[in-house]
């Protein structure tokens, strides 16, 4: 069964649900999607500086595909990073793709 989104008034914004692999949703956290970048992108052996340049495009690029959705799935936040971790560096983007299969 297919979850509506959940739209939350914040204070001078509005705060997308994201619906989660067990079905429960949070709010949207930008932190989070730079947080998993980070973490793939040192794992990669990336410097923490060109580490921290990566992910902020990339968690700009996803934010900002986010907040054009109707609804949005943390599955589709997973694709999407990896799609845009791989424009800047493959190892990175599979690291990351492959540690939710061992975690």
């Amino acid at each position: 069964m297919k979850k509506k989104k959940v739209i939350k008034r914040t204070k001078d914004k509005t705060a997308l649900q994201i619906v989660k692999r067990k079905g429960h949703s949070e709010l949207y956290d930008e932190r989070k999607v730079y947080g998993s970048c980070f973490f793939a992108c040192r794992n990669a052996h990336l410097s923490e500086k060109e580490s921290e340049e990566i992910c902020m495009q990339v968690s700009a690029a996803i934010t900002k595909w986010i907040k054009s959705k109707k609804s949005v799935s943390s599955n589709e936040i997973f694709r999407m990073l990896i799609r845009e971790l791989k424009n800047h560096n493959e190892d990175a983007a599979f690291l990351y793709e492959t540690h939710r299969d061992i975690s």
